[in-house]
């Protein structure tokens, strides 16, 4: 799992999610959560649109860091 900050510098985080996208195998498929200080809906949107699989904002909140994580790394049965 990866905690991608969309804000960095010389690279943000949707070219750097563009990148892992395209690689092959697992390393392509490897689960993202965004995390930004903008809550706007468009800047949610966007993160998913890029390829994230879920957003959280800064600062965050423990529990709905976990829950998310637990979501995407704990298969449903």
């Amino acid at each position: 799992l990866v905690l991608m900050d969309v804000q960095m510098p010389v690279m943000d985080g949707y070219e750097a999610t563009r990148r892992i996208r395209i690689m092959n195998g697992s390393v392509g498929q490897v689960p993202i959560i965004a995390m930004s200080a903008n809550v706007l809906q468009q800047e949610i949107d966007k993160c998913l649109k890029e390829g994230m699989n879920d957003y959280i904002s800064k600062p965050f909140d423990t529990k709905e860091l976990l829950q998310k994580m637990r979501k995407l790394l704990v298969p449903v049965v």
